[in-house]
């Protein structure tokens, strides 16, 4: 009895500590995103006061308005949105045809392949050599710049394969002797049952699709129809910075010019507004692929 009633102590303690713990946890986790909410949505000059936690001080749209105001954001909005699908589409396919060839064992060159992915993992030969070579395969302010170079990753084609190794081998002994192909196989067999590992690299391939815009200032600076959102709004938080360093508007919203300092944004406001609008889609996306997520990160976790 005495055993019995230490135990029960021992688990309200621990239940009591960890749920603690984990609402702690989650304050600290969201609180950096309410906070750039709430700056987002306050005045840009009442903001560099300081003390916006979980509430706008002073509200105002001024912060999205101006994210908006140039107008192209909707037609880089619309490159960002086809780039994102066409390298998260394109790419899960062709990295999981890839993986399940190399999970073959039959495949007499799949070790030497492997090898030379990882390699690429760890070295790469340098920006200038991957803008010239993108400048001979003539991708240069091409729409396909955004696609064929993030086609395959290593360490996605690593991740499936190891979830493709985990399936019975008597799916595919089964198939061949009922006289299916390799790539029927692969097409009815394979790619519907690694639905969890491809929704975890879905989600690794169209984030960082989305977020990237390092690429377009590479590879298509100069054709406007080709900028991508995240271009576009780091152009207008450089632009943002450059604009409120003017003596003359710094000196006139801090003097309390009402019309000046609403109609006026500041880095730190423009920035939180940015954050909002970039984040927003990958946010929407994500409570459909959570559930396949955490699945697909248990991958290679448990043997049997």
């Amino acid at each position: 009895m005495q055993t019995t009633k230490w135990t029960k102590i021992e688990d309200v303690l621990f239940n009591t500590f960890n749920t603690i713990f984990m609402i702690m946890l989650v304050i600290i986790t969201l609180y950096p995103f309410a906070n750039t909410i709430a700056v987002s949505f306050n005045e840009g000059y009442d903001t560099i006061r300081g003390g916006i936690y979980l509430w706008p001080r002073k509200f105002t749209l001024q912060n999205y308005r101006a994210v908006v105001a140039t107008g192209t954001i909707y037609h880089a909005f619309y490159i960002s949105l086809m780039k994102t699908v066409l390298c998260t589409v394109l790419g899960v396919f062709f990295s999981t045809m890839l993986a399940y060839t190399l999970s073959r064992k039959e495949y007499v060159f799949r070790k030497m392949i492997t090898t030379v992915l990882v390699i690429t993992m760890y070295f790469s030969a340098g920006l200038i050599p991957g803008y010239l070579l993108i400048k001979y395969l003539g991708l240069l302010n091409n729409f396909w710049v955004y696609v064929f170079p993030s086609l395959i990753s290593a360490f996605n084609v690593i991740v499936i394969r190891t979830y493709i190794g985990t399936l019975p081998e008597s799916l595919v002994e089964s198939a061949k002797i009922d006289g299916a192909g390799d790539f029927r196989i692969f097409l009815q067999i394979i790619f519907p049952l690694c639905k969890p590992v491809l929704a975890t690299v879905a989600l690794f391939i169209a984030v960082g699709a989305w977020n990237s815009w390092f690429d377009t200032f590479l590879y298509a600076p100069a054709k406007q129809s080709l900028s991508t959102i995240q271009y576009e709004l780091m152009k207008l938080l450089a632009s943002t910075t450059a604009t409120n360093t003017d003596p003359a508007l710094r000196a006139g919203a801090l003097q309390g010019s009402e019309e000046i300092s609403k109609a006026m944004v500041t880095p730190a406001s423009i920035r939180a507004a940015i954050t909002i609008v970039a984040a927003t889609p990958i946010l929407i996306v994500y409570p459909f692929l959570q559930k396949y997520f955490v699945i697909g990160l248990n991958v290679g976790s448990v043997k049997e």
